[in-house]
């Protein structure tokens, strides 16, 4: 079978992008660099792909998807009160297998979880040694004076501790609401709405834009997608 066939098949990506994958050297079959068209034997040959040249077998036993998690859904694998999960989003998808979200939203907020079973990349994602940055959309109501902004920049006290320096940009200012761009490197329990509520500002919308390189870009709510190899390479060549 021509290796583009045998590799688009396991549904690692479009027959072109994997014929673009062989062109940039990036698909080994035992340990040579792969050509294209070449005939390949899956029960016999041993074939590696990606910048890593990890094993086929392992790309396909890990699952890396992305979702936009709406405002009312809980982010856990299960409720006891019966509320839904971000698991529900999952149904009717291809994936078989038991998948976990890297890190929470909490129930009032949206936008961006990544669901996986690759423990390694979740350990990697939320230990707070790898400092994996999180952007945010913050609608607030109140007044942000500039002091109160370098207040946020610099870092706020909060009753389990003084913040980390947060970049914090202001997308609209007006006398009683505002839109905030914030990026964090921490995971504290509902950290921005703490944050916002040290400087005098009420969210009435949290919205997570992006987690390390992976961005929501035009997902709509409750949309899910896996992840592609090449957001999936840059995130994990951020470690």
């Amino acid at each position: 079978m021509r290796i583009n066939k045998y590799l688009a098949s396991t549904g690692l990506s479009s027959r072109r992008k994997i014929d673009q994958m062989i062109i940039d050297g990036q698909v080994l079959v035992n340990g040579k660099i792969a050509e294209l068209g070449m005939q390949v034997d899956p029960k016999k040959d041993e074939i590696s792909i990606g910048k890593n040249f990890d094993k086929l077998d392992k790309v396909q036993k890990n699952e890396y998807w992305k979702i936009y998690k709406p405002v009312g859904m809980v982010s856990t694998t299960d409720d006891p009160e019966g509320r839904p999960t971000v698991l529900s989003l999952m149904e009717g998808t291809s994936s078989k297998t038991r998948l976990y979200p890297v890190g929470r939203l909490d129930i009032e907020s949206e936008g961006l979880m990544i669901l996986t079973n690759d423990g390694d990349l979740t350990q990697k994602l939320t230990h707070p040694k790898h400092h994996t940055s999180k952007e945010y959309l913050v609608w607030a109501n109140g007044s942000l004076s500039d002091r109160d902004l370098m207040k946020l920049q610099r870092g706020v006290k909060l009753s389990d501790g003084m913040t980390a320096s947060a970049k914090v940009e202001i997308i609209f200012r007006e006398p009683n609401r505002v839109k905030l761009s914030i990026v964090i490197h921490e995971g504290r329990h509902r950290q921005i709405r703490r944050m916002a509520a040290k400087v005098g500002l009420m969210v009435t919308r949290l919205k997570r834009v992006k987690i390390g390189s992976i961005e929501i870009e035009d997902m709509y709510e409750g949309e899910v997608r896996r992840l592609t190899l090449l957001e999936l390479e840059k995130l994990q060549n951020t470690f």
